[in-house]
């Protein structure tokens, strides 16, 4: 299997991750969500020495979504998503849909077309690209954890469905990286279309609430299962917040109603404390 599709390959990991597998020798159709990201991609493929051909293709439109059907691909990479930042009480209806027509809903039809092709050739790998908030939840990113969520049933559903056909599926669960998605998340309210009175924080005083990480691992990660190199369903980046995540997944069975009534949530204190885009210390500066 050589034929590549990376979905919102314009910035961040898929980005990269398309420009890697290119390197290795895939044939690589990257993706972009609006045709004035195609000839910056192109620029930027040439400047690396990577050949790949880059599409406009906004997962939410039906007509990119059929035209991707005559790319012949094998290997997908569903990496498009945005990520909506805000209280669950405040946001606005028309972005709460926005957030599942591109992580959800526009992902899932794209693929849907192209699984079945991939049935009648006997083979294929299926790589979604979820979060470490589709197994874990932080305030303010609810709605954005609520569509990664639901990519990991999809994901999982999707595994059992599909090996009798020869179709592999695997996930990508990032954490906190540092290449500007999760920042952009807390200025989504800007563009608000509602009364700012009736919201319960304000928002120009919150940032992401924890220093993030150097994104390499994510890059050698992602492009390493889509090339078929590692072959483990679920992988989360970094590995050092495993065992962090696995516990916070037990701990709601661990809860009660009247836990901290009345006061502040840790994590909403994060918010307003920590400054955007802060890289951990241990880190090294970002390069990539």
């Amino acid at each position: 299997m050589r034929k590549v599709l990376v979905t919102g390959a314009g910035t961040g990991f898929g980005h990269e991750v398309a420009m890697r597998l290119a390197a290795k020798g895939f044939e690589v159709i990257a993706s972009v969500e609006i045709y004035a990201q195609v000839q910056t991609v192109k620029r930027q493929a040439a400047e690396r020495g990577v050949q790949l051909r880059v599409e406009k293709l906004d997962v939410t439109n039906e007509g990119d979504r059929r035209k991707a059907l005559d790319w012949n691909v094998e290997i997908l990479v569903n990496n498009a998503g945005v990520g909506e930042g805000g209280a669950t009480v405040d946001i606005p209806a028309s972005n709460i849909r926005h957030q599942f027509e591109v992580n959800v809903t526009g992902p899932l039809l794209l693929t849907q077309g192209i699984a079945k092709q991939m049935v009648g050739r006997g083979r294929g790998r299926i790589v979604w690209v979820s979060s470490r908030e589709g197994l874990n939840v932080n305030p303010f990113t609810g709605i954005y954890a609520a569509s990664k969520h639901a990519v990991e049933a999809i994901a999982e559903s999707m595994k059992d469905e599909l090996q009798e056909f020869g179709i592999e599926v695997a996930t990508i669960n990032p954490g906190p990286f540092l290449t500007g998605f999760n920042d952009r998340m807390f200025q989504t309210w800007e563009s608000w279309e509602d009364d700012p009175a009736q919201r319960l924080f304000d928002y120009s005083k919150l940032a992401f609430p924890r220093a993030q990480f150097n994104p390499e691992p994510v890059y050698a990660t992602m492009t390493a299962v889509a090339a078929g190199e590692i072959d483990t369903y679920r992988n989360l980046e970094p590995k050092s917040m495993i065992e962090e995540t696995k516990s916070l997944i037990d701990a709601p069975w661990h809860k009660k109603t009247t836990d901290g009534l009345g006061t502040r949530a840790a994590g909403i204190q994060r918010a307003f404390d920590m400054e955007p885009e802060t890289l951990r210390s241990d880190q090294d500066p970002i390069s990539a």
